[in-house]
């Protein structure tokens, strides 16, 4: 089967309501993006939890997919009409040829390769090395497979800094991955601690699918116990909200690690974390960093 797709060219004033209008007139699905994207004129339209969204793009396009048959001029003109623009606006439409989606989705992701020791394998994949601790895990609702750079620096401190036996937090865990990689590496008790009900489920599906026992809390349970490693892999506003709490679980002498910080902020951690820690700026991959340090007081 083949389907069409149609690009059409709008504004931020116009594009949801046109997008909206192309849903309820047949469209298989409607997106919008930014068409200046890949120039010097592109704008990102994220931020850091918290943050209110921005506008959308004054040079905005509507990608839509119908089948086949579609009527596209009548639908375009249709959607204009009842977005509010005065004329049809110009549009593209391309023919899409039917393709394995889901073998086209995996062909995307490759095992990584954290150091020789670790390698985060998707399930559709053999383990590259055997012999090395071998994370399984497939990328799905993204709440951390192994590829950004953040979980990738989490990942090679915990591979150095896991003795046998250890107590560790993993704050903000998500999909599970820090978690599960410290009790492969060796960690005794292993705690995940998410804000996000879907990211404590796929964490339990995750850990029982590499065969270890998490304990996965929700933010709000009450969690009194004191760690030998803390982690938490999140953003440096949250991460300088939680001090106080991170500072409070990790216990003297124990070693807290961060991520999720670029590198222009790293002076604001190290000032929310003292005077418990000297957090330490040892490495950083694409602009992020790693603090790492152990609890004084």
């Amino acid at each position: 089967m083949r389907w069409l797709s149609v690009t059409i060219a709008t504004d931020a004033e116009h594009a949801e309501a046109l997008s909206d209008a192309l849903l309820a007139l047949g469209a298989l699905s409607a997106g919008i993006e930014d068409a200046d994207a890949g120039t010097e004129r592109e704008t990102p339209q994220f931020g850091e939890p918290g943050s209110a969204p921005g506008p959308l793009w004054a040079r905005s396009r509507v990608v839509a997919l119908f089948e086949r048959s579609a009527d596209l001029p009548l639908i375009v003109a249709a959607a204009a009409g009842a977005a509010g623009l005065a004329a049809t606006p110009a549009y593209e439409t391309t023919e899409v040829a039917e393709q394995d989606w889901v073998r086209l989705t995996q062909s995307q992701f490759e095992p990584i390769r954290i150091n020789d020791r670790l390698w985060i394998v998707p399930s559709w994949h053999d383990a590259p090395d055997p012999r090395a601790i071998n994370l399984e895990l497939d990328p799905g609702l993204a709440f951390g497979t192994g590829s950004h750079p953040t979980t990738h620096l989490c990942l090679e401190w915990l591979c150095r800094h896991v003795p046998a036996g250890a107590g560790v937090l993993d704050y903000g865990c998500g999909s599970g991955i820090l978690a599960i990689a410290a009790a492969k590496l060796g960690a005794g008790h292993v705690t995940g601690v998410d804000i996000d009900e879907n990211a404590l489920a796929a964490a339990a599906d995750n850990a029982a699918r590499n065969g270890v026992a998490l304990q996965l809390l929700h933010s709000r349970q009450p969690l009194d116990t004191t760690f030998d490693i803390v982690v938490a892999n999140i953003l440096t506003n949250p991460l300088c909200v939680l001090a106080p709490l991170l500072t409070g679980r990790t216990r003297v002498g124990g070693q807290l690690a961060l991520s999720g910080i670029l590198a222009s902020q790293v002076a604001q951690v190290q000032e929310a974390y003292r005077p418990a820690f000297e957090l330490e700026f040892r490495t950083e991959r694409e602009g992020w960093a790693l603090l790492t340090g152990r609890r004084r007081c």
